[in-house]
């Protein structure tokens, strides 16, 4: 299952990376890399801007302590030293003890309005925009903003999403999404 994980983020516009025991990186796909930078090896901190790091220890040992999917937004600095708010979404993992975790709010909604809506899989045309805009990374607010309604309305949206795909978090949809063909191929 992790080669298929790893093999489904690897097509998603996203950053997503997988953490280890000990919150440090054992891979990242290419939108993780254009943002972070090649940080295979190093602890998940040494991404996070100083005022947030010990929100991010603190959300990292309540994944390892079992909490399911959590949420929350936090402060990255990229490459070139800026820094970017962003809504992270991360899940333990079966198996090998590791952490996935996908970065949400650094979108393009012009490629999302070009994308053709995702295919059948008993979806409403609703869920169907929600989660073209979760592949493309839109964060909860983004989606509100964008699609007109409230943060609240997104929420649910992406919990009968979360239901219909059989995953429980925005990074499993957006992988399982991507490997049973609901949504376009990035690479084309």
């Amino acid at each position: 299952m992790e080669v298929d994980l790893r093999q489904a983020l690897q097509l998603v516009r996203f950053p997503a990376w997988l953490l280890d025991r000990d919150g440090r990186f054992v891979w990242l796909n290419r939108a993780a890399e254009e943002l972070v930078g090649d940080v295979r090896g190093k602890l998940y901190t040494s991404i996070v801007a100083p005022a947030h790091q010990s929100f991010a220890r603190e959300q990292f040992a309540r994944k390892l302590l079992g909490q399911g999917v959590t949420n929350f937004e936090i402060e990255l600095v990229a490459t070139d030293g800026s820094t970017v708010l962003v809504e992270v979404s991360s899940v333990r993992l079966d198996g090998p003890d590791q952490v996935a975790e996908g970065i949400f709010g650094l979108a393009n909604v012009e490629d999302i309005r070009r994308q053709p809506p995702a295919r059948e899989h008993n979806l409403t045309a609703r869920q169907a925009e929600v989660l073209r805009r979760l592949a493309a990374g839109c964060s909860t607010v983004q989606i509100a903003r964008d699609m007109g309604i409230s943060i609240e309305t997104v929420r649910n949206h992406i919990r009968h999403l979360l239901r219909r795909l059989g995953v429980h978090s925005r990074l499993e949809a957006v992988a399982v999404a991507r490997r049973d063909g609901l949504l376009p191929d990035p690479t084309d």
